[in-house]
């Protein structure tokens, strides 16, 4: 299938990089097809709507520079993604890269959990105190005695043709 994207234009997809999100991102609640696919500079993922060319969030692993995250996802959630075991769900964060040369943040308060097999997924809001709207990616991945690179592998499950762990 061929889509026009933000910031790559036209490409090919496979049916298997879609993704549906049935009550949408919040702010974009009429955005429910989005696809997942490789940025092209790891360790980040596009997330490009399917229902409008010009919504693309760019997506990171929170595990990749967080060890200790935590999503407590309500079963209300679990069960509009269908969600039965933990290892189900892929968890996203979205960041932010700003105009000048400040921090790339994450957004750890607000992930996308994604179904890995059914390809359904839902954006929570968790009211843990220790996670925020906008995370410093390189400062908490060095204050967490990572190393300086993170690893290009990510959830590969869930968008084909990503290199494989």
């Amino acid at each position: 299938m061929r889509i026009n994207t933000k910031f790559l234009g036209e490409i090919d997809i496979d049916d298997q990089q879609k993704v549906f999100f049935p009550k949408g991102l919040y702010g974009f609640e009429n955005c429910t097809g989005f696809v997942l696919f490789d940025a092209g500079q790891p360790p980040f993922y596009y997330f490009q709507s399917l229902d409008d060319k010009d919504l693309c969030f760019i997506l990171i692993d929170p595990f990749l520079f967080r060890p200790d995250y935590e999503a407590d996802i309500a079963q209300e959630e679990m069960d509009l993604i269908g969600i039965e075991k933990p290892e189900q769900a892929a968890i996203l964060a979205i960041i932010t890269i700003p105009n000048n040369d400040g921090a790339i943040t994450a957004n750890l308060q607000g992930p996308l959990v994604i179904n890995k097999k059914t390809k359904r997924g839902c954006q929570i809001v968790l009211t843990d105190p220790r996670w925020k709207t906008k995370h410093d990616i390189a400062a908490e991945r060095a204050e967490s005695g990572m190393d300086e690179e993170p690893p290009s592998d990510g959830p590969s499950e869930l968008h084909p043709g990503q290199k494989e762990p």
